[in-house]
């Protein structure tokens, strides 16, 4: 039987507490240190899930019993903490975005690249049972050409929201809610329409207090001539996910309410396709652990996630500018 993973988690907040409560799901990984500048949130980590809280990051990286750091620490420590990481020859699970410039991302894939570690982005949900399952019946030419799509990813942050959070700044999350929860429907059309190669972009303040835009939407020219739209919410009644994807010859229509459906060229109505709901976040962990066993590298890596904060960050400047953008463009001077 193969030991699981003995990982240490950096960055105490809430979306540590979502990986590590998927790695304690997990047989395949084990936490076994915690590292954050509050004393009083690494003890309350580690008296949670059981591990040893570090007196510093310098101790967890000398620490042979560790071999894999999940790193859920602000995007603009991301180099660092992930450059330190792979020098000590720890493999990384890092959380999206992988930095908020393409030149950090770049530093970060290399870094993990000399050093021989694994380097994996949390990308959850491509991994959707749903989007699984269009994904296969594109790839079996079910959909023929694929010509449009539209998503929206909603949620409501008043009354959650918290100033004080570099989340919410145009510091610590440029272009706000796009680059904070758009940019995992951006990874999804990505994933089932091709690569972007262009972004046109608008955001806007609506409704929270603050730096940063609440409601933002792109319109996205893929290299296979489809067009997506992608509208992303902080300012929404509720929370609310939706992916049409429109072929010439069947159209899948998926919404968190009503789960997903598919109309073939010819039907009458849409026929509903169940799916059972998997644990991604497991799924990305153990995809992780297995490849710093020496398994196949992770499904999303750093050049990838490179590629995908290009075409956020493509929607920042238009938006910024009034212009369509290139990804190549940002790919070249970002």
């Amino acid at each position: 039987m193969v030991e699981p993973l003995r990982v240490a988690c950096i960055g105490m907040g809430w979306w540590s507490d979502v990986l590590a409560d998927a790695i304690k799901r997990s047989s395949k990984l084990k936490i076994v240190a915690c590292f954050t500048r509050s004393e009083q949130k690494r003890a309350a980590f580690a008296a949670k899930y059981g591990c040893q809280a570090a007196a510093s990051y310098q101790a967890i990286l000398e620490d042979a019993g560790v071999e894999a750091i999940v790193n859920t620490t602000p995007n603009d420590v991301h180099l660092e903490t992930t450059r330190q990481a792979a020098a000590a020859g720890k493999h990384v699970f890092l959380d999206k975005p992988i930095a908020n410039s393409v030149s950090d991302g770049r530093k970060i894939t290399d870094a993990c690249r000399q050093a021989g570690v694994v380097l994996a982005l949390g990308y959850q949900r491509r991994r959707e049972s749903h989007f699984r399952w269009i994904k296969r019946q594109i790839d079996a030419g079910t959909f023929g050409k694929l010509v449009n799509a539209e998503a929206n990813i909603s949620r409501d942050r008043l009354g959650q929201f918290d100033l004080t959070s570099w989340r919410y700044t145009a510091a610590g999350m440029p272009g706000g809610v796009m680059l904070q929860i758009g940019i995992h429907y951006v990874d999804v059309l990505h994933y089932l329409l091709g690569p972007i190669k262009a972004v046109s972009g608008q955001s806007v303040r609506l409704v929270l207090p603050g730096d940063n835009p609440d409601v933002a939407s792109l319109i996205l020219e893929h290299e296979n001539g489809a067009l997506s739209t992608l509208n992303a919410s902080y300012a929404s009644a509720g929370e609310y996910y939706l992916m049409n994807i429109y072929g010439k010859t069947a159209t899948a229509y998926y919404d968190m309410h009503h789960g997903l459906s598919w109309l073939k060229q010819g039907d009458k109505q849409p026929v509903g396709v169940p799916c059972a709901k998997n644990d991604t976040f497991v799924e990305e962990l153990e995809e992780f652990a297995a490849a710093a066993r020496g398994g196949a590298p992770p499904e999303v890596g750093g050049d990838y996630a490179t590629t995908s904060l290009a075409v956020i960050r493509a929607g920042i400047i238009s938006a910024r500018e009034g212009r369509r953008v290139e990804v190549a463009e940002i790919l070249a001077k970002d």
